[in-house]
């Protein structure tokens, strides 16, 4: 289990990453790239999928208010993700730069939350 659990802490960062990275090299124009959606998905579902793990066959000790707070960000990041994929002509700059503020964010709250 813990090696299942380290290969979706993986998969999760990665996630990240491809949104992260997918909406900074596209501020200007504003749009959203393909994998971002992918990205947003997979880290929303490997985070449920880690939390699932951590809370009952490894035993972890959980925060649970961080891990409430990181997923009321990730569920608005994925439906900004969402929404601003089905807008393709009227993307703004906002709403890029938003995607990637709250990504960063959940990011840094997993670091430095403890």
């Amino acid at each position: 289990m813990a090696t299942l659990y380290s290969v979706l802490v993986v998969l999760h960062l990665i996630g990240w990453a491809i949104v992260l990275g997918g909406t900074l090299t596209n501020l200007r124009p504003p749009r959203i790239a393909k994998g971002v959606l992918h990205g947003a998905l997979t880290a929303l579902v490997t985070g449920l999928l880690l939390v699932g793990l951590a809370s009952g066959p490894l035993d972890y000790d959980l925060n649970h208010v961080k891990i409430g707070v990181k997923l009321v960000i990730a569920v608005v990041v994925t439906a900004l993700v969402v929404v601003a994929s089905r807008r393709k002509e009227r993307v703004t700059t906002g709403m890029v730069g938003s995607i990637a503020a709250l990504t960063a964010v959940n990011v840094a709250l997993a670091v430095l939350w403890r």
